[in-house]
């Protein structure tokens, strides 16, 4: 079973469950004659279907089900047939995490995206795929375009095979340029993630303060006769941290 059964909190008065979604699974269930399952219990009434709100399997988990599956004697084909895929995919899927360390993978299992991600990832050596897979996560793009630009901005000491990266119309000296450019940006988006919250609530305060200074009527007219500039650059302040940007 991909998903669990979703069900409401239980009932007072019968100490039963409601199911919300999944009732032909759990007929299915029923004729298997299977006394338990695996359920997702609600803590929300919610007025449309509930599946609405299941995920679906991230890409690590995907291949985590086609493992098991083949694992426990399903043929590939048959599990392609079932799936609507084609049997080499199946075949991909299977083998996707080879060559991938664990940092990389538990950093990513809770995340979608093109299997492609694993192929920039695999070139590179642990600790590289490791510090790529975090700052994806942390940017919040997974996609195959921002992996192989990590790999292409990898030194070649960081590769599994540094003489095989090689990118249409850039030459090995723009490669190595944007390498260093790609190190350096690095190094300072680890730092403003290191700063962010406290910089976050730096400018919180003092937007607060700038609000209270500028509804005194007075201190605004005085402002916007003799610093205009000044004035311009605080209401944008407060507008932008205000979430009107």
């Amino acid at each position: 079973m991909i998903e669990p059964l979703s069900v409401g909190p239980v009932d007072r008065h019968t100490g039963r469950h409601v199911v919300l979604d999944g009732h032909t699974r759990l007929l299915i269930l029923l004729e298997l004659s299977h006394a338990e399952a695996p359920c997702l219990v609600s803590t929300d009434d919610e007025s449309y279907t509930y599946n609405n709100r299941v995920n679906g399997l991230s890409t690590v988990q995907e291949h985590m089900m086609i493992r098991r599956a083949i694992d426990r004697g399903l043929p590939p084909e048959r599990l392609a047939i079932a799936l609507h895929l084609d049997p080499s995919r199946i075949t991909r899927k299977l083998n996707q995490l080879d060559g991938i360390c664990p940092e990389a993978i538990d950093l990513l299992k809770d995340r979608q995206f093109s299997t492609e991600v694993f192929v920039a990832l695999r070139r590179m050596k642990p600790t590289r795929q490791a510090e790529c897979a975090e700052l994806m996560v942390s940017a919040n793009n997974i996609s195959v375009v921002y992996a192989r630009a990590l790999l292409s901005g990898t030194p070649p000491e960081r590769l599994v095979a540094p003489k095989n990266v090689r990118i249409k119309g850039v030459s090995q000296e723009q490669l190595g340029r944007m390498q260093k450019e790609m190190t350096g940006l690095h190094d300072q988006y680890k730092i403003a993630e290191q700063t962010y919250a406290e910089d976050t609530l730096d400018l919180v305060l003092a937007r607060g303060y700038l609000t209270k200074i500028l509804d005194n009527e007075l201190v605004f007219r005085y402002l916007e006769k003799h610093h205009p500039e000044v004035l311009e650059q605080f209401v944008n302040i407060g507008r932008s941290s205000g979430g009107e940007s």
